[in-house]
């Protein structure tokens, strides 16, 4: 069977979509505690039944970003729900997310703009 352009985009939407929803289930067992520690971009690939370099080329051709991009604004948004509806504190959010805690105020900085402490205390 021969693949049309159409089937070829449909499919990388489908990874990609895929690639989404196993970012959004993975993190959220990482909070619960059923697994201890993010999966590499890899690992997820495999678990999608796709080698790495397919999964990183499809999500950029789709996105325009890298896997990891996305991954990143993900964890992002788990630590500003986390500090916006919990009262645990920012060492531990940050050791939920696998993070040491001064290494998690960087990465949280470099995103946001401001440190976890700035963003609880300013919502």
């Amino acid at each position: 069977m021969i693949k049309t352009e159409q089937d070829i985009l449909k499919r990388s939407k489908e990874i990609t979509e895929n690639y989404f929803r196993f970012l959004d289930n993975h993190i959220s067992d990482l909070v619960s505690g059923k697994v201890d520690e993010f999966m590499e971009i890899n690992q997820i690939a495999s678990a999608l039944f796709i080698s790495h370099k397919h999964l990183t080329d499809t999500v950029q051709k789709e996105t325009g970003n890298h896997p990891c991009h996305f991954y990143d604004l993900k964890i992002i948004d788990e630590a500003k729900r986390m500090l916006s509806e919990t009262d645990k504190s920012v060492s531990e959010i940050a050791k939920i997310l696998t993070y040491d805690p001064s290494n998690f105020s960087k990465f949280f900085k470099r995103f946001v703009g401001q440190t976890p402490k700035k963003f609880r205390e300013e919502k």
